[in-house]
This record gives structure tokens, C-alpha cells and sequence, in this order.
């Protein structure tokens, strides 16, 4: 009775079963290539650990840098006109959008396509119509002027801001004439002839974003109606957020408040496709890579499994001393979980430095060889960003350990069938 209430006592992992499972880690001679093999497994699931740590905050930084740079001169919420049209009563709509609790600012603007010409150099750009001192609230633009001032905009005096792409691609500066050549044209004896306009540089914007630096020019709200016909109308308004993540829901509640048809998009409509992709990438990369983990996991099937063979007389005497089944059975699965463990913490370790020095190491590289990883003409970010994102790292982490540890179920099953009088036979 005694005897039974301490086997019922003993706890679920004995000590002698943590200190077998330990010491089966270690190398002896005759068991080297199995060794080898476990530290194969290590290393495997270290690399591929560091790679997936380091993938994933390299895709949160590419998120995060294009949405800053997108929003750099994009609005997190834009009302336009339905159809074709023009909003006649802008301040109407900036009023009533003004009034919802989670929107900042507001600023009328007009898009349109135009030409650029400077001597024989020509250039096809989206010319933006901004009132400076609404503009300013709306995408703090004065922090991306290289030259000149975002208020250096005056109506009737036909000044322009370009982008610095767009302004080197003219070979225009600051203060030099650029003319602009508006589709819609005006009707004469001699046919339909496009309008054109001289307008004076005030101004160069950088926002590191290929697409706007080599495609955007700005100029003054008033000037931008008079050159493309648009009377006292706007294109629309764009709006500034409290919170940009909360931008799909007040444009579902602004579309219930406003009474006339109009069309609200937010940012992540705007810019939907890209956006989407990057988040499709990131999952995609997170599986591909996530494979690496699984094939060191195989590993260890694999060594365990050989190291169950190479013990069958140690596990046949651990039988004979009373070990019960189970016990065998934990014995292994802590040999196999260390393999893991320290698989995850070396993996883990490496990846957050990586990830943390991505940008050091992609220089390094980049010197070493003599080319760039980004050219800025092809890419919308020309540098490797990364932001380092924890709940990536613990994901990863109880992914990696959760899968290690499956693996030795079945070499340490294995192991608790081995009959002892079959191993002990031949000994």
C-alpha cells in the first residue's frame, strides 16, 4: 500500500528521467553522427529562425515606411465629387466633415494631369490645386520642402512646387520658369488649342517616394481653377485623422452625414492594391520560410529516432530497473526538446540582432560587393527598413517549439515499445 501511494506520489517528470534526457544530448564516441545529426537540427532551426525574425521586420518596415511616405502627401480621408463633377459648396462638406469628433483638418484641393516643359525637356505630371494654410494641417508638408516654403504659394502670382524627381528630370531650380500644358483646351478659328501657363519654382518637396517625387507639382488652389476651368469648384476634400487606422469607419459614418452624393475613399482604398500586396508577401514569406523550421524539426526525428536504436540496451536495463514506459517515453522527448530549446533561444537571439542591425549589415554588404539592393528609380524605397515587432518574435518562438516538440513524439513512442529481452539478447 505504502509502495502504491508513492508511485501515485511521484511527480510527472522524475529527476533521474531530466538528468538521462540531458546527458543523451552530449556526445560520446561512438555516438558522434548522431551528435553531428542533433546539431545539424540546432543549427537548422537557428538559421532558419534568424531568417524569419529578420524577414518579418523587414516587411513591417517596407508597411511602415510606405504608409508614412504615402501619407506624407496623401490624406487619410478624401470626399470628392460623384461622377465627373466638381464640389461646388466645398466648405459645406468641410464644415459638416469638420464636425465628427475624430477628423483634425480639412483642405480643399483639385487634381488634374498636365505637362511640363522646360526648354526642350518635357514631363507628364499630376498637378495638385492647395490652399498652403489648410494643406499644412492636413499633411504637415513643410517637412519635406528641400527648398523654398509650402506658403510661398499666392494666388495669381502662378508659383509651383515640384518634386525633387521631377524638378532634377527638368533640370529646373529654384526661381527659373516652367510652362504647364493643360488638357483641356480652349476653342478658336484655328481649331482647339490646349491652355498654357508660365509658373515660377518656389519650391522642391522630397518625400523619399518615387512615385511623388518624379509625378507631383503643387500649386495655389485659386490658379489651379483658373488654368483647368473649374470656376469656384474643387476636386474634393482631404481630411486628416485623429487615428488612421480608424479611417475606413468614419468615411462609412462622414458618407451617412453628408447629405448630397459624394465619393469617400480613405487611404487604404486609395492605395489598396499596394498595401495588400505587402501584407500577401509578408504571409507568403512567413510560410516559405516557416518550412525551414519544419525541415530541422525532421532532423530530429531523424536523430532521435537513431539514438533510440543506438540505446536499446540502455533503455532494455532502465526497463529491468523498474522504469516504466512512459518514463522512457519523457526520457527522449527531453532529449528532443533540447534540441529545440536551444534551437529557439539561438535562433531567437540571432534574429532580433539581425534584425535590429539589418540596415548595418545590408551596408556591409552593399560596400563588399559594389551594388546597390534598392535603386530608387525602380523601387519605392530605396533603403532596407526594419521594425522589429515582438509579437512576431513570441509567434515565432512557440511555433518553433511547438514543432520541435511534436517531433519527438513518435521516436519517443518508439523508444517505450523497446521490448527488453529482444534488445538484451545479443548483449
Amino acid at each position: 500500500m505504502a509502495n502504491s501511494v508513492f508511485i501515485r506520489a511521484t511527480p510527472v517528470l522524475n529527476s533521474y528521467e531530466l538528468f538521462i534526457g540531458l546527458r543523451y544530448t552530449r556526445a560520446r564516441q561512438r555516438t558522434r553522427f548522431i551528435s553531428f545529426i542533433s546539431v545539424i537540427s540546432v543549427v537548422g532551426m537557428a538559421l532558419g529562425m534568424m531568417v524569419l525574425i529578420t524577414v518579418l521586420s523587414v516587411m513591417n518596415g517596407f508597411q511602415r515606411e510606405i504608409r508614412t511616405r504615402i501619407l506624407g502627401v496623401a490624406s487619410h480621408v478624401q470626399i470628392s465629387a460623384a461622377g465627373d463633377k466638381t464640389l461646388q459648396d466645398w466648405p459645406d462638406i468641410a464644415r459638416i466633415a469638420a464636425r465628427h469628433e475624430e477628423v483634425l483638418a480639412a483642405s480643399p484641393f483639385i487634381h488634374a494631369q498636365g505637362l511640363l516643359t522646360y526648354g526642350s525637356a518635357v514631363r507628364g505630371a499630376a498637378i495638385r490645386g492647395v490652399l498652403p494654410q489648410y494643406e499644412e494641417r492636413v499633411v504637415e508638408f513643410a517637412r519635406h520642402m528641400r527648398s523654398g516654403r509650402l506658403d510661398a504659394l499666392r494666388a495669381e502670382e502662378y508659383g509651383i512646387i515640384l518634386g525633387v524627381h521631377l524638378a532634377r528630370s527638368l533640370g529646373v531650380a529654384l526661381g527659373e520658369k516652367v510652362v504647364v500644358v493643360a488638357p483641356q483646351g480652349q476653342v478658336t478659328p484655328a481649331g482647339i488649342v490646349p491652355r498654357i501657363k508660365q509658373f515660377t519654382v518656389v519650391g522642391i518637396f522630397g518625400v523619399d517616394h518615387f512615385e511623388y517625387d518624379s509625378g507631383l507639382a503643387l500649386i495655389h488652389l485659386e490658379d489651379a481653377q483658373r488654368l483647368f476651368r473649374f470656376g469656384e469648384g474643387v476636386s474634393g476634400v482631404r481630411l486628416k485623422l485623429k487615428d488612421l487606422f480608424r479611417s475606413g469607419a468614419v468615411a462609412r459614418e462622414l458618407a451617412r452625414a453628408i447629405p448630397q452624393p459624394v465619393f469617400i475613399s480613405d487611404w487604404t482604398m486609395q492605395h489598396a492594391n499596394l498595401l495588400r500586396a505587402i501584407q500577401i508577401e509578408k504571409r507568403m514569406m512567413f510560410l516559405i520560410i516557416f518550412l525551414i523550421i519544419a525541415v530541422a524539426a525532421f532532423n530530429i526525428v531523424s536523430s532521435l529516432v537513431m539514438a533510440v536504436k543506438d540505446k536499446q540496451s540502455d533503455i532494455a536495463i532502465l526497463r529491468t530497473l523498474g522504469a516504466s514506459p512512459a518514463s522512457i517515453t519523457r526520457i527522449f522527448m527531453i532529449q528532443g526538446t533540447m534540441i529545440g530549446v536551444l534551437g529557439t533561444v539561438l535562433g531567437v537571439g540571432s534574429g532580433v540582432l539581425l534584425a535590429l542591425n539589418v540596415d548595418t549589415a545590408v551596408l556591409f554588404i552593399e560596400t563588399l560587393f559594389g551594388f546597390k539592393f534598392f535603386a530608387k528609380d525602380v523601387y519605392l524605397i530605396s533603403d532596407l527598413p526594419s521594425e522589429l515587432q515582438w509579437s512576431d518574435v513570441a509567434i515565432t518562438a512557440v511555433a518553433s517549439f511547438v514543432i520541435s516538440f511534436v517531433a519527438t513524439i513518435y521516436p519517443s513512442y518508439r523508444a517505450s515499445k523497446v521490448n527488453p529481452a529482444e534488445a538484451l539478447r545479443y548483449e
